[in-house]
């Protein structure tokens, strides 16, 4: 029978043979992983100082000053962040480029912990400040795959495979088990969001046109018929709520899992633009494959020796440590090390887990009558984005509206700021851009399905642009207005649709669009640096130039 005093060590120790047979998957793992954390700061890069900056839209420092006068010394552990220090231009600058590094090194399989730990860190502290332009869900998932991969990852500063460390199973486990709750979280807000377009299957018909950044695929895609449309709807509802179950079945159900979710992950990422977040969900597959299936696509160097690998479908045993006489007994510090750091992993993974499953609990069963200390732990975790719930689209976009700042010098010509990855010229396609995140353009269409009062960076825009801040213009295609700032900008909302196949073939235009109307308080600078009101959502908008 399992000794119960080697149960905690089976389940959260890394040691030599705990968990062999998925030391492959763990290298292709980890290697995407910084692949991804990559591509966050690599996008951060050329959008950071514009998007908190001191001169930026949503300035890091002025949301700290307002952490401070509230919190007193607990502000570090609800706004963890090295921006505390500075958040100067410089200082972004330097954190992002500290992340950068330490995800290539990730890439690189150097220091793998070590790297990890850097890319979180500087991850997180940009989240934790910039307001608008982060809590995405795929920063969260990106925050916690990172925090559990620490765990998973294997130590040294070369360590290759990482067969003397193979990964422990509750590590491996909490991984799946994420990818598992970002499956399942979205089919259940599918239904419980109630709506219709799920449940008669209309949720495709518009999805493609309508999403943040659509694609060029996914234009011909948006053109397929509805009963293309309508199999779509019913088979992501099917992954989501029901094959997701098979990450823990045995062997056959999980390869067969992996080879329905990633050609399905790999449509997604062709046909519409969602920064990492698919690309993530993506490589987390990985993790239900063993070495047994995976040695065969592997090169010769990266093979792993048979003898590290665990039977298919064997039930796991806890083995006792053998008694050998002729060693000598660790030291007594040694032993209460090992007990310290085993105790601390295990207390974090469970902790995790925990939260997790509370926050699952409470999307099932919102009036559950769970006492209010069971919320602690989860409550405690969310400034660090470790322990997060999820729900992928579980209302669909009925219309696609789109912000468009204009500037004039006269009040009658109005000329258009061109986006770099938005949809604005009709006659350009929508490209693929994912993994690299256009925070500013994707934050735009979110602002788009409110009003301008519950995103103040509208306005912020709208005041950078009559100032001709550096910063906030780089976050445009180019500047209309070179040499002096318009006298006026203002914000117009269109609606955009995907042309038909003859317009597209007679025209060469991708869309059509219509002016809705002013979507902000039109503003102008007057003569002592103040900014005016000059237009109002709701006025006329007409003028010789209008939607040129």
């Amino acid at each position: 029978m399992p000794q119960l005093a080697s149960l905690p060590r089976w389940t959260f120790a890394s040691d030599r043979g705990w968990l062999p047979g998925f030391l492959a998957a763990r290298w292709l793992f980890l290697r995407s992983l910084g692949f991804i954390f990559f591509s966050a700061f690599y996008s951060l890069l050329f959008q950071i100082r514009g998007l908190i900056g001191p001169n930026g839209l949503l300035p890091a420092g002025d949301f700290l000053n307002d952490v401070r006068g509230v919190l007193g010394p607990e502000r570090l552990w609800y706004a963890p962040s090295l921006f505390w220090i500075s958040s100067s231009d410089r200082a972004l600058m330097i954190v992002c480029w500290i992340g950068l590094i330490a995800s290539l090194l990730l890439l690189l399989n150097v220091w793998p912990r070590a790297s990890l730990l850097v890319c979180w860190v500087a991850f997180l502290s940009f989240v934790s400040v910039a307001q608008d332009f982060s809590g995405y869900q795929s920063d969260g998932m990106l925050l916690e795959a990172g925090f559990l991969s620490l765990f998973f990852a294997p130590p040294g500063i070369h360590p290759g495979l990482g067969e003397r460390n193979p990964p422990s199973r509750a590590s491996w486990f909490l991984l799946v088990w994420l990818c598992f709750r970002i499956y399942f979280e979205s089919g259940v807000v599918k239904i419980l969001g109630h709506d219709l377009a799920w449940r008669n299957l209309t949720a495709m018909d518009n999805y493609y046109q309508n999403g943040p950044l659509p694609t060029w695929i996914g234009w011909y895609v948006q053109h397929w018929p509805h009963w293309f449309h309508a199999e779509s709807a019913a088979l992501t509802l099917a992954i989501e709520l029901g094959f997701a179950f098979a990450m823990f079945l045995p062997r056959r159900f999980r390869i067969g899992l992996f080879c329905i979710i990633t050609p399905w992950q790999i449509v997604i990422i062709l046909t519409a633009n969602y920064a990492f977040l698919n690309y993530l969900v993506l490589v987390l597959g990985f993790l239900l494959l063993d070495d047994r299936f995976l040695r065969r696509f592997l090169p010769q160097r990266l093979r792993v020796s048979s003898r590290v690998e665990a039977p298919p479908d064997t039930p796991p045993e806890i083995p006792s440590p053998p008694l050998d006489s002729a060693e000598r007994p660790l030291p007594a510090w040694r032993r209460a090390l090992g007990l310290l750091r085993l105790s601390f992993v295990g207390f974090m993974l469970s902790w995790d887990f925990y939260a997790t499953s509370v926050l699952l609990i409470l999307m099932l069963f919102p009036n559950a009558p769970l006492p209010v200390r069971a919320l602690y732990p989860v409550r405690a975790l969310y400034p660090f984005r470790v322990a997060n719930d999820f729900g992928l689209f579980g209302r669909m976009t009925s219309a696609r509206l789109e912000i468009e700042f204009q500037g004039s010098r006269d009040g009658h010509t109005w000329v258009a700021y061109p986006f770099r990855y938005k949809p604005q010229d009709i006659s350009r396609p929508p490209r693929i851009y994912a993994p690299y995140q256009p925070r500013f353009d994707w934050n735009l269409w979110f602002a788009s399905l409110g009003g301008w009062r519950e995103y103040p960076f509208v306005i912020n825009t709208e005041e950078r642009l009559l100032t001709q801040d550096p910063e906030v213009l780089s976050l445009f295609a180019g500047n209309p207005f070179p040499g002096s700032p318009p006298t006026q900008v203002r914000a117009v909302v269109w609606q955009y649709w995907f042309t038909d196949r003859a317009t597209k073939r007679a025209t060469g235009q991708w869309w059509r669009r219509e002016l809705l109307g002013l979507y902000a308080p039109g503003l102008e600078r007057t003569s002592n640096g103040r900014f005016a009101i000059t237009s109002l959502p709701g006025m006329d908008l007409s003028s010789p130039d209008e939607g040129q």
